[in-house]
C-alpha cells in the first residue's frame, strides 16, 4: 500500500539553445519533488531523434535521477528500434517507455504496421 503518491515527469527535447537552458532550469526546479523517474520523449514531430539521445546521456551523467527514454516507435523498423535501444543502453540507460505512437498527419492518419524484417 502506497502512503505517498509517486510522480514522474515527461519532457520533450529542446528545440533551441534557449529551450535547453529553460529545460535544465525546469528539471532543477522539479528535482525536489523526487520523481520516481523522468522521461524524455524520443524524436517527436520534426525534432531530430539525436536530441533525445544527447539529453538522456547528459542527464544520466549529471543528475541523480532515474531517466527513461520515451520511445514513440511509429515509422521505425524493428531493426532501427533495437539499434536505438542498444545505443541508449550503451550510454547507461536502463529504463524505457515504448509506445507504438500515432502516425504523422502526412501519413494519412491511419496506423500501418511496419513490415517484419527477416
Amino acid at each position: 500500500r502506497m502512503s505517498t503518491p509517486e510522480i514522474s515527469f515527461e519532457f520533450f527535447p529542446p528545440a533551441s539553445l534557449k529551450d535547453s537552458f529553460r529545460l535544465w532550469n525546469t528539471i532543477n526546479a522539479l528535482e525536489g519533488f523526487q520523481p520516481k523517474f523522468i522521461s524524455i520523449t524520443h524524436g517527436t514531430g520534426n525534432k531530430p531523434r539525436a536530441l533525445t539521445q544527447d539529453l538522456v546521456e547528459t542527464l544520466l551523467e549529471h543528475k541523480d535521477l532515474t531517466v527513461a527514454a520515451h520511445l514513440t516507435c511509429v515509422d521505425m523498423s524493428a531493426e532501427s528500434t533495437l539499434n536505438l535501444v542498444r545505443s541508449l543502453a550503451a550510454k547507461g540507460l536502463k529504463d524505457i517507455v515504448a509506445l507504438r505512437g500515432d502516425p504523422a498527419p502526412d501519413h494519412g492518419g491511419a496506423f500501418r504496421p511496419h513490415p517484419l524484417e527477416k
